[in-house]
């Protein structure tokens, strides 16, 4: 019984063992279910929290709370609005004058008050019709020499027009017919340009056209000496000094020191004050100059004072005094094909009343319903007519290259070419001299002023077919016959390059300017034509095979040239 007993309580505790090793197992994974479900619950409550926050963020980006904190160069993109000048009426609404040159020509004898004298010399040069804008000054002195329309002050007057228009004998007729009843000589009217081939080329249609009237047209511009001016100026007399010239033709350096130094010289009678290429002279600083001549002007001479029959003094108001005897007014005409719009700089020529004329404006165009709509053109300049403008891509080893395929293989002829400096002007004529093939020559200021003329005479007359050119020729020149303008070394401002293909196309004609620009130009280069509103410029590429035949010879000329400058150098040490 004792062993059935034993035996018993063994399997009792065996059952009591397992039973509490299963349940102690049941509550061990009862008790991982419920950490698993407690990490669970704690990971998705993490996640919920992750998102709240990131919400919470972008919300606060989008919403960002106010803060008087600035932080630099943090800003929003926003178009900005274009600016617009605020000009004065005289500028905002100028005088429109018509650029079409051929469509709008006035026959001379329909223009009125052209004294009989001067039609006949207009005749014998071959002038059969004023190009618009021509009567523009003749209108304004057909008053007489005292007074102005209505018998006021005349009014200043600013004309901007292309190249090759016809502005030199806008003033040049007027000055002529108004000083043609003069009796005392006495410097009426004063012409001042900036450069010394221009000032030449205007005395010499003054003397066109006051041949055989008794007015005297004195030129200034250094080339003669200083004492030798003097003489042609003023003449000494036992009475004191007379003036010998009627209408002087100068340049800016000359003309200030025969103000100050030459005894008698005399502007007190001044009548017409001519400023051709006004832009330039007054971007050039020559404003003290003009400033000198409107201060000699109302100077009040000792030997004369208060016998002077016309009276004259600086411009005022207008009172029941002032008017008791009569005034010489100063009145300023500036010309120029880029004439400035900026008020401040034409400010400082403290112009009376002026007016502007100008054959830059937008033009209208006919619809397709036969209705006119203006278009708007954006010009800031107005080029010749008869312009056709291309240029070439290219890069620098092959831009003579490429000079010698436009004369040598296209057959160009009275080509007028620029550099912008006299050193690569005069390295340019050497290299094509070498080459051979083309009558070349160069005009630059290196070049003696005799030489200058002979060269330009030559070029004229067919003689010379390639002449090689710093802007020294860019302005105002009139070059007869130019067929061709090529820009070897592509301008760097607006003016340079409206001045430099103003050389061809003149007067009606037609022409073509070739530009040679440089593949990192010519995105700057495009540019600056489109915001002065040229926008008809063709690009002309000229493949390379085109300039192999040339390349040879070429690099020959370029070896003969190195022995030539190596043998000059040499020369100049010896």
């Amino acid at each position: 019984d004792s062993e059935e007993d034993i035996k018993r309580q063994e399997n009792r505790s065996n059952l009591k063992n397992k039973s509490s090793k299963r349940k102690k197992r049941d509550e061990e994974t009862e008790g991982a279910e419920t950490r698993n479900k407690e990490n669970s619950e704690r990971a998705e409550g993490n996640e919920s929290t992750k998102e709240e926050l990131s919400l919470a963020a972008s919300a606060e980006e989008a919403n960002p709370p106010p803060s008087s904190l600035v932080v630099l160069a943090d800003y929003d993109r926003r178009p900005v609005q274009k600016v617009q000048p605020f000009l004065p009426q005289w500028l905002a609404q100028p005088k429109l004058v018509q650029k079409r040159i051929k469509d709008n020509l006035v026959p001379i004898r329909d223009v009125p008050g052209i004294h009989p004298r001067l039609l006949k010399k207009l005749q014998m040069n071959g002038i059969e019709s004023f190009f618009p804008g021509r009567g523009v000054v003749l209108q304004s002195a057909s008053n007489g020499y005292l007074m102005g329309q209505g018998g006021y002050r005349p009014k200043d007057i600013c004309v901007s027009a292309p190249t090759g228009s016809g502005k030199t004998l806008s003033f040049v007729i007027p000055i002529v017919q108004v000083l043609l009843d003069r009796v005392v000589c006495q410097v009426r009217a004063l012409v001042v340009l900036p450069t010394k081939e221009l000032a030449q080329q205007v005395s010499k249609v003054f003397n066109i056209y006051t041949d055989g009237t008794g007015l005297k047209v004195v030129l200034i511009t250094g080339q003669k000496s200083f004492a030798k001016e003097q003489e042609m100026l003023v003449q000494k007399k036992v009475t004191g000094y007379c003036s010998l010239a009627d209408i002087i033709v100068a340049t800016p350096g000359r003309l200030t020191d025969h103000i100050s130094q030459t005894p008698g010289f005399s502007l007190t009678e001044l009548r017409f004050l001519i400023v051709d290429e006004a832009d330039r002279m007054i971007d050039d600083m020559h404003q003290n100059c003009l400033n000198q001549i409107v201060k000699a002007a109302f100077q009040i001479e000792n030997d004369s004072g208060s016998n002077m029959l016309f009276q004259r003094t600086k411009p005022g108001p207008l009172t029941a005094a002032s008017s008791c005897y009569p005034h010489i007014p100063l009145q300023k005409l500036l010309f120029s094909a880029t004439l400035t719009q900026d008020p401040e700089k034409l400010q400082q020529l403290d112009l009376f009343q002026p007016r502007l004329f100008t054959s830059v404006y937008s033009e209208k165009k006919t619809l397709g319903d036969g209705t006119e709509t203006e278009q708007e053109t954006n010009k800031k300049y107005t080029l010749p007519e008869g312009l056709s403008q291309c240029y070439v891509p290219c890069d620098l080893n092959s831009k003579p290259l490429l000079l010698l395929h436009f004369m040598l293989t296209m057959k160009f002829t009275r080509v007028l070419c620029f550099t912008n400096s006299r050193e690569a002007s005069h390295r340019l004529f050497l290299l094509v001299q070498a080459f051979g093939g083309v009558t070349v020559a160069e005009f630059s200021s290196r070049l003696p002023p005799n030489e200058r003329q002979r060269t330009m005479k030559e070029f004229e007359q067919g003689k010379i077919q390639l002449l090689i050119s710093t802007d020294a020729t860019a302005r105002g020149i009139d070059v007869k016959g130019v067929n061709y303008v090529i820009n070897y070394d592509a301008p760097q401002f607006i003016r340079t390059y409206v001045h430099r293909v103003g050389r061809t196309a003149r007067a009606g004609k037609v022409g073509v300017a070739f530009s040679l620009v440089l593949r990192i130009q010519e995105r700057r280069f495009l540019r600056m034509l489109k915001d002065a509103g040229i926008q008809d410029i063709k690009k002309h590429p000229v493949k390379g095979n085109s300039l192999k035949p040339l390349v040879q010879q070429y690099e020959e000329a370029l070896r003969r040239l190195e022995k030539t400058v190596k043998v000059i150098e040499t020369g100049k040490k010896i």
